[in-house]
């Protein structure tokens, strides 16, 4: 078979730990990181040191995202779905599992995720809070409505908008 990247690293992400497999010419290693931002620079440090170019992440939910974050500039970072990295059946580690991924993606073996660049996906965060905030402000709108009418005050009868300038006018009148 093969080999695409000398030195190349896996790393199974979870909540709380970070398990990398980094595949040398002289065999794998194997460390276990924290997920707190030092733990994860010191990953990092690690992957320079043993000479990585290339990490491949496998993780299910965000758990990838600040492990992708700080180790996008400085390496080739794929994140690879979790079924194209799947090892052969049997006892299943993180450890084993951090290896597969190393030398599945040294042997170029994986397809990469598409990640969006930084600047992208800021506004994509930034677009989805607003949203967030516009769905709150809305509940909110409602529950005062409902409050409202709950005391038998028919507001929404004279005003297009209870919060708007005529609701708040409305509100003087009662």
């Amino acid at each position: 078979m093969q080999v695409m990247y000398e030195r190349c690293a896996g790393l199974d992400v979870h909540k709380k730990t970070v398990v990398a497999c980094v595949v040398t010419p002289a065999g794998p290693e194997t460390r276990t990181f924290g997920t707190m931002t030092a733990e994860l620079l010191s990953l990092a440090d690690w992957l320079l040191a043993c000479g990585c170019t290339h990490v491949a992440i496998e993780s299910t939910g965000d758990y990838w995202k600040p492990v992708f974050n700080i180790l996008e500039g400085t390496f080739e970072v794929w994140l690879v779905n979790a079924p194209h990295g799947k090892a052969v059946p049997g006892r299943k580690t993180d450890v084993k599992d951090a290896a597969w991924l190393a030398e599945l993606l040294q042997h170029g073996l994986l397809r990469a995720s598409f990640i969006p660049p930084v600047a992208q996906r800021e506004l994509r965060d930034l677009t989805r809070y607003r949203c967030t905030f516009i769905q709150e402000r809305v509940t909110l709108i409602n529950r005062v409505q409902k409050l409202l009418e709950d005391a038998n005050i028919k507001l929404a009868a004279v005003a297009s908008d209870i919060m708007g300038v005529s609701g708040g006018r409305s509100w003087q009148r009662s």
